[in-house]
């Protein structure tokens, strides 16, 4: 059973970076790698919200509200995933979510009800 652990969030003021990690158990051998992953964020009483993603194959998608402030990145020698955020915004906070699974396209990366697998979250609070 696949398990997804985030960390890393917090409160820092606008302008300010937050780096998230994302640590995955339950792989056996090298099967972390086949998975992509992404994350997540959702407001409450909104929808949630695909915010960056990455393929098995290293490509990278991202939500146009985070696309050049947001990098995500993995780290396949210790199953982990992270999303360096800069810049932040009060419109970014959020509860982020870690989300894994390994069928889908690289085209529905960003799309939630794609993903098996989720973590609980992790709060993220930007102040003005």
């Amino acid at each position: 059973q696949v398990q997804l652990v985030e960390s890393g969030g917090g409160s820092v003021q606008a302008g300010g970076s937050l780096r998230l990690s994302c640590v995955a158990s339950g792989y056996t051998g090298d099967t972390y790698n086949y998975y992509r992953m992404g994350w997540f964020r959702r407001v409450s009483g909104k929808e949630r919200e695909g915010v960056a993603a990455i393929y098995i194959d290293g490509r990278t998608a991202y939500a146009d509200s985070v696309k050049g402030r947001f990098t995500i990145s993995r780290d396949n020698t210790k199953n982990s995933l992270h999303l360096q955020m800069n810049s932040l915004q009060p419109e970014d906070t959020a509860m982020y979510y870690c989300a894994a699974d390994p069928y889908i396209a690289y085209w529905s990366l960003l799309q939630g009800s794609r993903y098996a697998y989720w973590g609980q979250g992790t709060q993220v609070t930007v102040s003005s």
